[in-house]
């Protein structure tokens, strides 16, 4: 078995494009049913949640199974960080673009590829700061909270505090989404996943 075969497998890689299949299916049948019942609020919903679901899955799978032998390692780890983070978003990515290709549906990919990556970039910071199995946390709170409290609120602030539920065409709402996958992308490759029994 290959070194990248055996990198993937300790990683749950497998199991994490399986789960960004699913979530994508989900994301489809949603979409479909929205078309047929266009509320504003399922949309806005539908647009939120589903990146958000597939950061969450891209998260978990962040983990370092042997820290130890992660940081004795001759050849420096960034690389492979970087490119286990970037090639399940960009997959993810793809595939949520793909569900909603139809331009008669109510929403269309700009806004679900723009909260696939803040959200992913909150994920990524977040496991490095809580660990992978816990990276999902933070952004489930968030995006939680921000559905119903951005509902009905107007002006330029909503579109930076309230990104992933705005329309695919608010400036304000991509410069924040990118700024958070950025930074979080760069946290991670920079410092790896916390490791899992690490105290305090």
């Amino acid at each position: 078995m290959t070194g990248t075969l055996l990198y993937a497998r300790s990683r749950a890689l497998p199991w994490t494009l399986t789960a960004l299949a699913a979530t994508v299916a989900l994301a489809g049948w949603a979409a479909l049913r929205t078309d047929t019942a266009p509320d504003p609020g399922r949309v806005r919903a539908l647009v939120a949640l589903a990146p958000m679901l597939a950061a969450a899955v891209i998260g978990g799978s962040l983990y370092a199974p042997f820290e130890e032998l992660d940081r004795t390692a001759v050849r420096p780890w960034w690389p492979r960080r970087l490119a286990h983070l970037l090639a399940p978003t960009a997959l993810a990515g793809a595939l949520l673009a793909l569900t909603v290709l139809d331009e008669g549906l109510a929403l269309g990919p700009a806004p679900l590829l723009r909260n696939l990556l803040g959200c992913t970039g909150v994920t990524a910071a977040a496991a490095v700061l809580l660990g992978a199995r816990l990276s999902w946390l933070p952004v489930l709170g968030y995006v939680g909270a921000v559905i119903p409290a951005a509902a009905g609120v107007g002006g330029r602030a909503v579109t930076v505090w309230a990104w992933p539920v705005q329309p695919g065409d608010r400036p304000w709402a991509w410069l924040t989404a990118v700024t958070a996958f950025l930074l979080g992308t760069a946290l991670y490759a920079a410092r790896g996943a916390r490791p899992e029994n690490a105290g305090g």
